[in-house]
């Protein structure tokens, strides 16, 4: 059924009375609600003031979280921004997706989108800066995220919408990802002595400024939400419109973005809805997806999810009373991966193909191709294409000092190592004794038999859902045009 036929029209005697009552008075939430999705790019747990970051300011995001649903243990499908935004975007794993499990790819026209079908069951749809992608979908009629407002911004697409017709709205942002403005963050006065570093990260001037830099673009996406939010609230449409806002990976430095530790995988996510939430202010352990968005956001809209969505609705999360922990149809644990981010590797145009599954106990890992660089190689001259300097790792300051202080003692090249060299074909993470995954059990007889049960529940999942790394056919991945290009060494020249 077409949502314009659910619209409930109000009497002009209402309307009147209602005005006389008050002035910009919310309407009931008796309508299909709005959508504003809000995703920024590169922004990683737990850098966020409701997760207790002494040092990032996020009034917007905290403000969802508390008139609204705080999630902990939420998780992208791959640390990498175009098969992050696609999985989004169709409800399914990235490695379901052909091309589009591939950074810098494209994405089959005829797959199906949550905005498009919204689209078609009466709701206006919009986009504004950076929706999906990277990547080339000019074979598409209509873009997967909706018609382009990055030139005017939500405002004007507030201002064009027909009145009480249900609307979803992509807010994108290119914060914060890098390049940095280097020293913005110590400039705006953040005291970076109080920036609590990831233990993969040396402890030092410059990667604190560094941390700094990336606050300071996650404060301005904030600002972006918030402007957002005035706006819903001008138009008398923030207590019908459900509101989330999330990342679409981890930060981009090193053992983060590209990889599938929480320091990567893990995100901010919290979701407000006026009165659709039952109650406000719940902090929630649940495992979700962001492929789960897709099937959540149709289900509340009334549009039947299709069934090659692999994501489940966690529409029952925001309409539940409980306090704590809500077992969402069994799900204790969540799966996440990734396919080829920048062809970074020596002898061809692969990638580094890993798939994950994490519990509250435990990070299992299979990299699938444990003779290639997980970050790409640091033998940039001979890289598949030529001066791609540890590919899978955006450069920056922190990536350069970790590189050129390697050798400076053990605890630096132990951190090095950690994020640069190759890794064994299996990971096992104790996360209770090991929260930021650094040590490696996989190979202890003490966890032999939670690493077989958690390989084998791994491998079941992956085959349920058609995973070609399961099912044999997984190196078409790396036979993917890739369109884009990759982190350059320093010593790189245009003409080399």
């Amino acid at each position: 059924m077409k949502i314009a036929q659910l619209f409930r029209r109000r009497s002009l005697l209402c309307l009147g009375v209602l005005a006389l009552l008050t002035a910009g008075c919310e309407k009931e939430p008796d309508q299909p609600p709005n959508i504003l999705f809000a995703i920024a790019d590169d922004w990683g747990w737990p850098h966020a003031g409701v997760y207790d970051d002494p040092v990032v300011q996020t009034p917007a995001f905290d403000r969802v979280a508390s008139e609204g649903v705080l999630f902990n243990h939420a998780y992208i499908s791959s640390p990498s921004c175009t098969p992050s935004r696609n999985a989004i975007l169709t409800g399914q794993y990235h490695w379901r997706l052909g091309p589009g499990a591939n950074l810098w790819s494209t994405l089959d026209p005829s797959t199906l989108v949550y905005p498009l079908l919204l689209e078609d069951a009466g709701y206006m749809i919009g986009r504004y800066r950076k929706s999906w992608g990277p990547g080339d979908i000019s074979n598409w009629k209509r873009h997967p995220a909706g018609h382009d407002y990055t030139e005017t911004g939500f405002a004007a697409f507030m201002a064009e919408r027909k009145e009480e017709q249900p609307f979803c709205f992509w807010l994108g942002s290119s914060d914060p990802h890098r390049p940095y403005k280097m020293g913005s963050g110590a400039e705006s006065g953040m005291d970076l002595e109080k920036i609590r570093l990831f233990d993969c990260f040396p402890d030092h001037e410059i990667v604190r400024s560094d941390v700094a830099d990336y606050y300071y673009e996650v404060q301005r996406f904030d600002t972006l939400v918030a402007s957002a939010i005035k706006i819903l609230e001008e138009y008398g449409e923030l207590e019908n419109t459900i509101i989330v806002v999330t990342g679409d990976h981890g930060m981009p430095f090193p053992r983060c973005k590209s990889n599938n530790y929480d320091s990567g995988a893990r995100i901010p996510f919290a979701v407000r809805w006026g009165s659709g939430i039952r109650k406000s202010g719940r902090v929630l352990d649940d495992f979700i997806s962001t492929t789960d968005l897709a099937p959540t956001f149709l289900e509340l809209a009334g549009v039947d999810i299709p069934n090659v969505m692999t994501g489940k609705s966690f529409a029952n999360l925001l309409k539940s009373s409980e306090e704590g922990f809500v077992d969402m149809q069994n799900r204790d644990y969540v799966l996440h991966g990734k396919e080829r981010h920048v062809p970074g590797q020596e002898e061809d145009m692969g990638g580094y193909p890993v798939r994950a599954i994490r519990t509250h106990d435990y990070l299992y890992i299979r990299n699938f191709k444990e003779e290639r660089w997980p970050s790409g190689t640091p033998n940039y001259k001979e890289a598949a294409i030529p001066y791609c300097w540890l590919g899978d790792c955006d450069n920056g300051p922190t990536k350069t000092y970790m590189v050129e202080n390697r050798e400076k003692d053990q605890q630096h090249t132990e951190l090095y190592n950690l994020a640069f060299r190759k890794r064994p074909a299996e990971e096992l993470y104790d996360c209770r004794k090991d929260p930021e995954q650094l040590v490696n059990v996989a190979g202890d007889p003490a966890y032999a038999e939670i690493k077989e049960k958690l390989s084998a529940q791994l491998m079941e999942q992956l085959l349920a859902t058609g995973d070609p790394r399961a099912t044999g056919g997984g190196d078409e991945f790396d036979e993917v045009p890739y369109l884009g290009h990759g982190p350059r060494h320093p010593s790189y020249k245009p003409d080399d």
